[in-house]
């Protein structure tokens, strides 16, 4: 939510802008004033207006030319445009609608009317750019998808062309590319199941099966999964969790995936010749926390919290990017374990994401 409105008030009256000023001096709005149609539309851009209160009876060009002009460009026609009209006629009414008018209010103007009108158009506005938002979101996180099973899949196509069609390449590169094709598989396999995850707990679809696991023998189970790839990168995995007998009460194959993506994450941005942690220790009577520390690039502040948001793309180190899937799920399912996750910067370098369930 925005933490103010701004309305343009479009009227040849400036007695008539006072009067509305004085209607919502109480309101969480900021006012703007055009004499006429034709500077409302060259200050669109300037006062970006998220509701138009326009009136009809103007010189040079009137309320209904405006509102035509208005609503026929993209940029501007989600933007609700209220007609303040003496008009009263059934006919009038309906010019105002065919013009592009999404409401119409009475002279003389009602203070209790106003506000409820405009309360109204803001509602719907929101919901519109929420709705635009989302859409987008689906978008970006289409095209990561995309972009992603292609690698993927175009590595594994090479790698399989190399294996079928060049036999002198010797056993151990052959082996060495059939492992890379089942990696690969595996990784889409990921992608699938985490997307099929994080659509039912957005339905409230998914029912969490709790039981009680040992967080110290999770990890370790986890950070095995990575030996080879963090042998490779020469990264030593560090479960530092003192309590080898620490219960939490938690949906195992979830909980599992969590800390898995958080893993993965820190080895994708970590250098060579470095260290991750992982630590869980209790926090009070009823909850855990399990902490994942990096030495790698670390992540600006100003996206530490925009990481989790859903469908989030952003670059955290260069040539890297497109982490979002794997955050959004963690930050999910966690969130419907009643826990929450957060990341802070490391010291002297790197990251380190918290959870707390």
């Amino acid at each position: 939510m925005k933490d103010f409105f701004s309305i343009l008030v479009v009227d040849d009256e400036p007695n008539n802008f006072d009067v509305i000023e004085t209607f919502l001096y109480q309101e969480n709005y900021q006012l703007f004033y055009a004499q006429n149609g034709q500077k409302a539309i060259s200050s669109l851009a300037k006062f970006q207006p998220d509701v138009i209160l326009m009136d009809v009876m103007m010189p040079e060009m009137d309320g209904l030319q405006a509102c035509k002009l208005i609503k026929s460009n993209s940029l501007w026609q989600s933007v609700p445009i209220i007609i303040v009209t003496a008009l009263t006629s059934k006919e009038d009414l309906a010019k105002c609608l065919a013009a592009g008018a999404d409401d119409f209010i009475s002279k003389p103007i009602n203070a209790l009317e106003l506000r409820a009108r405009i309360n109204s158009m803001l509602r719907i506005k929101c919901h519109y750019d929420q709705l635009q938002e989302l859409l987008k979101w689906q978008k970006d996180m289409l095209n990561m998808i995309v972009h992603d099973l292609r690698n993927y899949i175009t590595g594994m196509t090479l790698s399989a062309d190399l294996v079928l069609n060049y036999p002198q390449i010797g056993a151990d590169k052959r082996q060495q590319k059939l492992s890379s094709i089942i990696k690969s598989g595996q990784d889409i396999q990921e992608i699938i199941d985490s997307l099929l995850v994080m659509s039912k707990l957005e339905s409230r679809k998914m029912i969490l099966n709790y039981l009680p696991t040992n967080i110290y023998h999770l990890c370790n189970s986890v950070l095995e999964e990575f030996t080879n790839i963090a042998e490779t990168k020469k990264i030593q995995l560090i479960n530092k969790t003192f309590d080898h007998n620490l219960i939490v009460s938690v949906d195992e194959p979830i909980f599992r995936r969590i800390i898995h993506n958080l893993i993965a994450n820190a080895i994708k941005f970590s250098p060579s010749d470095s260290q991750i942690m992982i630590s869980a220790s209790q926090v009070n009577n009823n909850s855990v926390k399990v902490e994942i520390a990096d030495f790698g690039s670390g992540i600006r502040k100003e996206i530490q919290t925009k990481i989790f948001e859903k469908y989030e793309i952003g670059d955290v180190a260069q040539n890297t990017n497109q982490i979002g899937l794997g955050l959004a799920f963690c930050k999910m399912a966690i969130e419907a374990h009643g826990g929450k996750i957060t990341v802070r910067d490391n010291y002297p370098q790197g990251a380190v994401f918290t959870v707390e369930i």
